[in-house]
């Protein structure tokens, strides 16, 4: 319905209804926008270019069901020498570089809103974007923290998304700010993760830290996935690992593990201080409290916790 002033209503009953397309569920939606942020070296860009690789050779990417379309993708890098560290980097993934194309930047610079973005996605009919960082590419006049300025530039680059069914990952850096939700963490205006369908966040166990733990922080189109750890060091390079069970504040720096263990041996005294509780009650009840299994089969141990069968199941005891 289309009236005089230019007003234009939608039915719903006109809409058709279309399924969300996956490059790697629930991770990265296609023809969406997703975030992946964490401090600087902690594998962002190690890790994206594992992924960039898997697509340009048709390979399954890790706990995904099905073998990525061998397909482009378009790779733009403000850190990073082209010659000298990302196709090193590609090389050792295993990557068809033939696939792998770079917007020429020499003669003008590229921005978030440039039309050449658009161009190159349906020149090259690429199937992933890559920005890194999201900083080097807003532009010179452009503030991130102000949210008048951030909101049309990421609508319009959603818009670019969905019309070229490519997924557009974007890297970002985190601010230093402790003790508040990994979603506000992310460098600039709240507006560019709330235009994002998938957030994730990459960072580093301080046990060991060799081993590095992608985490979901936000996924608007799907239950959030699991966390999934890769391995990074000089003598074996880039290796997924698998499911890693941590708590996102331990990942984050914003608690110790020993403090995170701690509150962990006090939750099972609590629960279990006036006699023998159900073990799924216990696991749950640490749910709540946003303590991983890893941790309370720690604080169990350290406890010296019984697990005794009874009709009833198995209970903990201490």
């Amino acid at each position: 319905m289309e009236h005089e002033n230019g007003l234009k209503l939608i039915n719903m009953s006109d809409v058709e209804v279309t399924e969300v397309k996956w490059l790697w569920k629930p991770y990265i939606p296609i023809g969406k926008i997703t975030i992946i942020q964490g401090d600087p070296g902690e594998g962002k860009t190690t890790m994206i270019l594992a992924i960039a690789s898997a697509m340009t050779t048709g390979d399954v990417l890790h706990l995904s069901e099905e073998a990525l379309e061998c397909s482009n993708v378009i790779y733009q890098t403000a850190e990073d020498g082209l010659s000298d560290t990302i196709k090193p980097r590609l090389l050792v993934a295993g990557a068809d570089c033939t696939k792998v194309i770079v917007i020429d930047k020499s003669h003008k610079e590229l921005t978030l809103s440039d039309k050449r973005i658009e161009e190159a996605i349906m020149e090259t009919n690429a199937q992933l974007l890559i920005i890194d960082p999201l900083q080097a590419y807003l532009g010179s006049g452009v503030d991130m923290h102000r949210a008048n300025e951030i909101r049309p530039i990421f609508k319009n680059l959603s818009s670019v998304a969905e019309r070229t069914g490519c997924a557009i990952v974007i890297i970002g850096h985190m601010n230093k700010a402790g003790g508040i939700k990994g979603l506000y963490r992310g460098l600039g205006s709240i507006d560019i993760t709330a235009a994002a369908r998938s957030v994730l966040l990459v960072a580093r166990v301080r046990a060991d830290p060799s081993i590095r733990v992608m985490a979901q922080i936000k996924s608007s189109l799907a239950p959030e996935g699991k966390k999934i750890a890769f391995k990074l060091d000089e003598e074996n390079g880039f290796k997924w690992i698998g499911q890693y069970d941590i708590d996102l504040d331990e990942l984050l720096g914003g608690s110790s593990t020993e403090s995170v263990l701690k509150r962990a041996e006090k939750l099972i005294k609590e629960v279990l201080d006036d006699g023998a509780k159900a073990s799924d009650y216990v696991v749950e009840r640490a749910k709540e409290k946003q303590i991983s299994q890893r941790t309370l089969k720690t604080a169990k141990k350290n406890l010296e916790v019984k697990s005794i069968k009874t009709k009833e199941g198995w209970k903990w005891q201490l």
